[in-house]
C-alpha cells in the first residue's frame, strides 16, 4: 500500500508539531488561549500574543493553554517595544514555564537569541527585509516569519510578500513562512508554491468567533476590501518609535481627531483590561473595550477583501485547507 502525503505537509510541520503549515499571528491583546488552543485544535500552530503583557497575565494564559494540553505553542514578544525590566521578567518567565517557542519580531537582538537558545527555546523570528533576515539567520534562529507590507498591525519592511518571499527563500536554509496578504486558500497555495513551507495569519484569525478581540473590529473586517487598509505612523503613542502599521480607515487616519501623542496628558478615549486607551495609542479595542471603538487601531492585512464573515476557527481552517488543496491539485 503506498503511503500518501498531504499536499499541505511540510518541514514546517514536522518542527511546530502541527497538521497544517498555518500559524496564528501573535496578536498583542487578541491571540490570547481562547484563540490559541482554537487554532491548535483546528490543525494550526498556536501563537499566544504577549507583547508588554505583564507576567501574572502570561502565566495565567500560557498555564490556560497548557490545562487544553495545547503543546508545542509559542509566545510572542517585541523586545525593542518593552520596558527591558518587564522584558527581563518575561523571558524568565517563559524559561521557567518551558515554553518550547519563542516569536520574536522588530529588531534583530542576538544576545536575546542567544539566552533562549541556550536555555532550549526554538526561536521564530519575524522580518520585513533582506538585511533582518540576514541577521536573524546569523544569529541562529530556527524559522522565519517573511512579513510582506501588505499585512495588518506593525509592519516592518516596505516589500510585498511574494517579492519578499523571492528574496529569503535562496539564502535560507530554515523554514520560512509568508504573511501579509493571505485571507484564503489560493493565496496559501501561492505562497507555498513559490517554496514558503507555511503561512502566518493575523486578519483571518482576529475575524473569529475566539479571538479576542471587538466585535466592531471584526465587522469593520469583514465589510472591508484591500482599498479600505491604511498604511501609516499615526498609531504610536506608546510604541518605542513612530512606527508603520496598517489599519482600517478612521477618524484619526483622515485627520479629524488631533493627533496628542507629544501631550503631556493624552486624550483618553476608552478602556480595557482596567487601563485608559489613549488617542493615537497602539492598543486595539479588545473583547471588554468601551468608548470611542472606532477610533482606535483597528489593525487589518489587505487580506480583509478575502474574508467574507465571521466563523469559528474550525470553520475557517477547514475552507482554508479545502482551498488550499484545491488550488494546488
Amino acid at each position: 500500500m503506498v503511503k500518501t502525503t498531504s499536499p499541505l505537509h511540510t518541514p514546517l510541520c514536522d518542527l511546530l508539531g502541527c497538521q497544517f503549515p498555518i500559524m496564528l499571528a501573535g496578536m498583542g491583546g487578541v491571540a490570547r488561549h481562547r484563540l490559541a488552543s482554537a487554532v491548535a485544535n483546528a490543525g494550526g500552530f498556536p501563537v499566544l500574543g504577549m507583547v508588554r503583557e505583564p507576567c501574572e497575565r502570561m502565566r495565567f494564559e500560557i498555564a490556560a493553554l497548557k490545562q487544553q494540553c495545547i503543546t508545542p505553542f509559542a509566545v510572542n514578544l517585541i523586545p525593542a517595544a518593552t520596558d527591558a525590566s518587564l522584558l527581563k521578567a518575561q523571558v524568565s518567565l517563559c524559561i521557567e514555564l518551558n515554553v518550547p517557542f519563542i516569536a520574536l519580531f522588530w529588531d534583530i537582538d542576538k544576545k536575546l537569541i542567544h539566552q533562549l537558545k541556550f536555555e532550549g527555546c526554538k526561536i521564530i523570528h519575524q522580518v520585513g527585509n533582506l538585511e533582518d533576515a540576514e541577521a536573524a539567520l546569523d544569529a541562529g534562529v530556527d524559522v522565519l516569519i517573511a512579513q510582506g507590507q501588505e499585512a495588518g498591525g506593525h509592519v516592518r519592511g516596505k516589500v510585498s510578500s511574494l517579492p519578499l518571499l523571492a528574496e529569503l527563500l535562496p539564502i535560507s536554509p530554515i523554514p520560512v513562512v509568508a504573511a501579509g496578504g493571505i485571507g484564503n486558500g489560493k493565496s496559501i497555495a501561492a505562497a507555498l508554491t513559490l517554496g514558503a513551507q507555511g503561512v502566518s495569519l493575523g486578519t483571518a484569525f482576529l475575524a473569529t468567533t475566539e479571538a479576542n478581540a471587538h466585535e466592531h473590529h471584526k465587522q469593520r473586517i469583514i465589510k472591508a476590501n484591500a482599498n479600505d487598509t491604511v498604511y501609516t505612523t499615526q498609531f504610536h503613542r506608546n510604541w518605542h518609535e513612530p512606527a508603520p502599521v496598517r489599519v482600517l480607515a478612521n477618524a484619526i487616519t483622515r485627520g479629524e481627531r488631533i493627533d496628542s501623542s507629544k501631550q503631556d496628558h493624552p486624550i483618553v478615549i476608552g478602556y480595557q483590561d482596567n487601563q485608559s486607551i489613549h488617542l493615537c495609542s497602539t492598543d486595539s479595542p479588545l473583547t471588554d473595550a468601551i468608548g470611542a471603538i472606532d477610533d482606535m487601531a483597528l489593525y487589518s492585512g489587505q487580506s480583509c477583501g478575502q474574508i467574507a464573515k465571521v466563523t469559528s476557527v474550525k470553520q475557517r481552517v477547514d475552507t482554508l485547507v479545502t482551498e488550499a488543496k484545491l488550488a494546488l491539485k
